[in-house]
């Protein structure tokens, strides 16, 4: 039997996290987009209010709930906007690695730090020529008696502006291709590290997006995540596993802003002497909006419940992940047409949440790199 039943604390996160988008996201959101604010006071107020960092386990500090409850969460957040879910999720991908690779002492000290003194993390992969094929990074990280040496670059890291210590994958033997990579958590204050400028992006203009550089950054071994230089890879890859099932919610919350936005206007609207909705047309097109909404939601629960029932769900969130991204593409793309020559200015939301939705096919792995990854596990054991 297939439960879609949320349970009785899921609906109450559920309600929590609307309500916390409806006060305090969405009379922001404008505001932070048009000036490009990064909302530090609402992402605190956020955690407070236990919606942030849900996977943390309870042996650290943490909520110790699952994959559902962050994606029925991130849906919320991201209805609210999709900026602000972008940045207020970029700790918990980048503590990922801790969960999946670190070792007690690790999660004692980086988990709590988030879990109970609400510090900010970002994860640190993509470089200026190595974005989705990770395996061309160029960042190193050379033994030097107790401490590893990093130098490199890393771009369009989230959050790195506001973070108080970066999960980072390097190279340590440049021979031995992904096995040759490892991660380290390095603090944000070490002695090397600077940050580029803030990127002015397309749209999600909230989140802090930056390059952060590494210059002969000393790091103590201890601070090696995976169980070993040869563990970074897969622990990094483990990463989206966690992760992709919440992009996917994010574009499904953004699908669903959108779509609603499109509908409340199509029946203030009139044309011809009808609302808007009651044109064929614009019916059909309000219709294939909102089965997209719904398609996306059950693939974000499918990729979350089979994680949360210790099942490899690779491949379900490489499908939740593209097409939801896909849909939020192509729905909010359709809210502006809906909205017609008003959805086109910015003193509409249509406009900023089709701004929004495209580097949800970009980042965390592309669509293109989601059905890589789809082809690559369908063709398993052929």
């Amino acid at each position: 039997m297939v439960a879609l039943d949320l349970d009785e604390m899921q609906q109450m996160l559920q309600e929590l996290a609307h309500q916390f988008a409806l006060d305090e996201i969405r009379p922001n959101a404008e505001y932070w987009d048009k000036e490009s604010e990064y909302p530090l006071q609402a992402i605190k107020a956020a955690d407070e209010l236990g919606l942030l960092n849900l996977h943390i386990p309870e042996a650290y500090g943490g909520a110790g709930l699952g994959s559902m409850e962050e994606v029925v969460v991130t849906e919320e957040l991201a209805w609210g906007d999709p900026g602000f879910a972008t940045a207020a999720y970029a700790t918990s991908l980048a503590i990922a690695p801790i969960i999946t690779g670190g070792t007690e002492e690790q999660k004692q000290k980086w988990l709590r730090k988030v879990a109970e003194e609400g510090a900010l993390a970002s994860y640190c992969v993509t470089e200026p020529q190595a974005g989705s094929d990770v395996a061309s990074i160029t960042t190193t990280a050379v033994k030097d008696g107790d401490e590893y040496i990093i130098n490199g670059e890393k771009m369009f890291i989230t959050g790195a502006g506001y973070a108080d210590f970066f999960f980072v994958l390097t190279k340590t033997d440049l021979n031995a291709g992904y096995r040759g990579m490892s991660g380290f958590v390095v603090e944000s204050n070490a002695e090397g590290v600077s940050l580029g400028k803030k990127e002015s992006n397309m749209g999600q203009r909230c989140s802090d997006t930056r390059s952060v550089i590494f210059n002969n950054v000393r790091v103590p071994a201890s601070q090696l995540i995976g169980g070993s230089e040869s563990g970074g890879w897969m622990n990094a890859m483990n990463a989206f596993d966690m992760s992709r099932p919440n992009i996917a919610a994010q574009a499904t919350g953004l699908a669903r802003a959108a779509f609603e936005h499109a509908l409340q206007y199509s029946d203030e609207r009139e044309t011809f002497g009808q609302k808007l909705h009651q044109h064929q047309a614009i019916q059909f097109m309000l219709a294939d909006m909102k089965t997209k909404v719904e398609a996306s939601r059950l693939l974000t629960w499918k990729s979350a419940a089979l994680a949360d029932a210790g099942q490899k769900n690779t491949e379900a969130a490489a499908h939740a992940k593209r097409f939801a991204a896909d849909a939020a593409m192509e729905v909010s793309t359709d809210a502006v047409q809906v909205f017609g020559g008003y959805g086109y200015s910015e003193e509409y939301p249509v406009a900023r949440l089709m701004r929004g939705a495209k580097v949800l096919q970009i980042y965390e792995g592309s669509s293109q790199v989601q059905r890589m990854i789809i082809g690559r596990e369908m063709l398993r054991g052929l």
